[in-house]
């Protein structure tokens, strides 16, 4: 069954905290769970980190679900066995919550959080691909033999960030890793969202519904920025935003012939000083439902 999450991120901000520092976290779950109406959120750094049981509760008194949340991976740097470790307490969390899937991104030379442009970010050669996509793979049966799907998040600043590193990294995993398609992420990174969609429909286990100014993001590139000067100066937008590049109907036209019956996610973060939360995640929301029923996928 289709649900539709959001992603706090749009109110207080995980890489650069002082966006939304003044928004409380009561006023966050109020507007998500109450006045919006998602059916779940994702991990923040204003909820319970260590302790599964007070997380859930939190949630559930907004009537919210958690719906998962973001583990760094670091397979460049440590061992596939080191890396178990430092997976299992998320893994924790995740099952207590009834969760479904776990989301990674490798990020031990990642640029998405520090002062450099894009054009910095890591690549890696046809080899390295082939080794680092046995190791995540190795991850992914991990933490499918505990009953969570590893869902791999394609990220800007990253390793795997254009559809060219999509397809070298879908390629050389294994079964068991699964996608978390993210269409603002693909389109930033240059992909096509729906011919990249269409490609690996029947391995996404997880959606992330971001939209883009596409003005932006040509500013970002002309100039170099770095991937956090793009957020704060709003390259992300909500689905059904007239600014926003990417047109929705055809990724959830996918996701409907594929049989997708997972998350559904707005993950859009934005000064909330400049872009008011609770009007633009009310307007995803009501974009993606009346995309999603026209579908035929609610």
């Amino acid at each position: 069954m289709i649900q539709f999450g959001t992603n706090p991120i749009a109110w207080a901000n995980d890489d650069d905290q002082t966006l939304g520092a003044d928004i409380p976290t009561e006023r966050i779950l109020a507007e998500a769970g109450h006045l919006i109406g998602f059916d779940g959120i994702e991990n923040g750094h204003r909820w319970p980190q260590d302790d599964p049981a007070a997380l859930k509760q939190l949630l559930a008194g907004y009537g919210l679900q958690f719906i998962s949340g973001w583990h760094s991976l670091n397979l460049l740097a440590h061992s596939v066995e080191d890396e178990k470790k430092a997976i299992q307490p998320h893994l924790d969390k995740l099952k207590h919550n009834g969760c479904k899937v776990c989301i990674v991104c490798e990020t031990s030379n990642s640029v998405q959080g520090l002062s450099k442009p894009l054009t910095e970010r890591p690549t890696l050669d046809a080899a390295g691909m082939q080794d680092f996509a046995s190791k995540v793979e190795e991850i992914a049966q991990y933490c499918a033999d505990q009953g969570i799907d590893l869902v791999y998040h394609h990220h800007m600043g990253t390793v795997v960030q254009s559809p060219e590193d999509i397809d070298a990294f879908m390629a050389a995993v294994g079964p068991a890793t699964k996608l978390l398609f993210d269409a603002g992420h693909c389109y930033f990174g240059g992909g096509d969202p729906a011919e990249v969609l269409s490609k690996y429909a029947s391995r996404v286990a997880h959606f992330h519904a971001k939209n883009v100014r596409p003005a932006v993001r040509a500013k970002v590139e002309a100039e170099g920025l770095s991937f956090m000067d793009g957020v704060r100066s709003s390259v992300f937008t909500v689905p059904g935003d007239q600014e926003g590049g990417i047109d929705f109907e055809p990724l959830l036209k996918i996701l409907k012939e594929a049989d997708y019956d997972g998350w559904i996610v707005i993950e859009a973060e934005q000064d909330p000083d400049l872009r008011n939360p609770l009007m633009y995640q009310t307007l995803g929301l009501h974009t993606l439902k009346r995309i999603a029923c026209d579908a035929g996928l609610i």
